[in-house]
């Protein structure tokens, strides 16, 4: 093995430095190359001028808004869901010459220099950057990230028309909501995106703890060929959520959707960190239902005491399914002010909506169930006007919100039947295993302990 990769870094070190000149050559001699020409006919943006102006339109803060709408609104029309669910993975990608460019910048040496092999057509091209297949200078293959020029004023600029967006919101329909606490709490998430470093320790931090896990795969990091705008991990086989979603069989689509469902409660309840970004670009699956987990620019973690502020909401929901406790947490952490005067069932009724899996001892996400849940908590003239009216979303809740939604639109689109209840109580109360792979991640739990 040693000598058969050994052998395949230095056939790559020689072809990669022979196509470098020729490279070299070829473009000091013309610069009208009928090859680059139709490379470059591939890509939307052709300069960064031209990156600049198109994050201005489509990527960002509001590019990611609508790759969540693609997913989590099951009420807009197939067509529609069609044209955003092509945010997911196919936005328009940077040209070549400009994608080489930021990795020159940032590793001081073209791309062709500072790997074995790179192919200048990305793979797959989103928010925040696009990611190319290589081959590092110990002959890994791997996927490069590279940060789109421009993005960060783009996202700054979204952002600032987010809390415009969030202040004319709350006029209309939560009252109590405390739009500047929740766009600060998007920015700093939002930021933290932009810096590649901080998504490789991330995905480091998640790798390490997740090592040697059943079901919960997770690709290293190269820390040589990463820096803040140029991301380098090990590349991953797999094939994409839609293909998936075409081939696979009720059995894989379980084991996927289980996974993807245990890897956030895992990381909520376990790690007090979690992915706040689970739309389905950022998981490769298998035939048969393996998951690997990609993307850990969005990252939430717990500061002191946050969680222990919302634990018990959730509890009065899911464990106890109690009215009367629900309204009594919600006054304690700010969710509602005393004074509301509203019905315990009420409120209840309403802010269960996304929480009925676990209301039962079984139950199957349907996009129906999705759209339906989502189509109570937006409707502001519905019957639960008066809790909208008064309800107040805590900061530190909006990014766990949004994967509650994710993962649950993503389980709907899978239509996956399970024993909710009994797994996340699992989670919150350290229920016995419900499924077999809650009894394979309890072993690799009791097998982390004793090492």
């Amino acid at each position: 093995m040693r000598l058969r990769r050994s052998g395949r870094v230095w056939r790559l070190t020689l072809r990669n430095g022979v196509r470098y000149l020729g490279h070299r050559a070829r473009t000091s001699v013309t610069r009208g190359d009928e090859r680059r020409a139709a490379l470059a006919q591939q890509f939307t943006i052709r300069s960064s001028d031209d990156v600049a102006r198109e994050l201005g339109q489509m990527k960002g803060a509001l590019m990611k808004f609508g790759q969540l709408l693609s997913f989590i609104v099951e009420a807009l029309p197939e067509e529609a869901q069609r044209s955003l669910a092509s945010l997911q993975s196919d936005a328009p990608p940077m040209a070549p010459e400009t994608a080489a460019q930021v990795v020159a910048e940032e590793l001081g040496k073209p791309p062709q220099r500072a790997f074995l092999d790179w192919d200048a057509v990305p793979v797959a091209a989103a928010s925040v950057g696009q990611v190319h297949r290589a081959v590092s200078r110990d002959g890994r293959d791997v996927a490069v990230k590279v940060q789109y020029p421009g993005v960060g004023a783009a996202i700054e600029s979204d952002l600032a028309n987010a809390q415009a967006l969030y202040r004319l919101f709350t006029a209309f329909a939560l009252k109590g909501l405390d739009a500047k606490a929740l766009v600060d709490e998007l920015r700093t998430r939002m930021r933290d995106e932009l810096d590649y470093t901080i998504e490789a320790a991330n995905q480091t931090a998640f790798a390490a703890h997740y090592d040697g896990h059943p079901f919960v795969h997770i690709p290293a990091v190269v820390p040589a060929t990463s820096t803040r705008r140029v991301l380098t991990t090990e590349w991953v086989e797999g094939i994409g959520f839609a293909e998936f979603m075409a081939t696979a069989a009720a059995p894989a689509r379980r084991r996927a959707g289980e996974s993807i469902w245990r890897f956030a409660q895992a990381s909520v309840h376990h790690l007090g960190a979690f992915n706040g970004d689970p739309h389905p670009g950022n998981y490769r699956f298998s035939r048969d239902g393996d998951v690997t987990f990609l993307d850990f620019g969005l990252v939430k973690r717990w500061t002191g005491g946050e969680w222990q502020q919302l634990e018990p909401s959730l509890d009065a929901i899911v464990v106890h399914r109690d009215p009367e406790r629900l309204v009594a947490a919600m006054e304690s952490v700010g969710f509602l002010h005393p004074g509301h005067g509203l019905a315990p069932q009420q409120v209840y009724d309403y802010v269960s909506a996304p929480y009925q899996p676990y209301l039962s001892d079984e139950f199957t996400f349907t996009r129906t169930f999705v759209r339906d849940a989502m189509q109570r908590i937006i409707d502001v003239k519905g019957p639960f006007a008066d809790v909208i009216n008064r309800l107040n979303m805590p900061a530190s809740f909006v990014i766990l919100d949004r994967v509650v939604w994710g993962v649950s639109a993503i389980l709907g689109k899978l239509e996956v039947t399970g024993p909710w209840r009994g797994m996340l109580l699992e989670y919150r109360v350290g229920g016995p295993p419900a499924s077999p792979l809650g009894e394979a991640e309890h072993a690799w739990q009791r097998r982390a302990l004793a090492g």
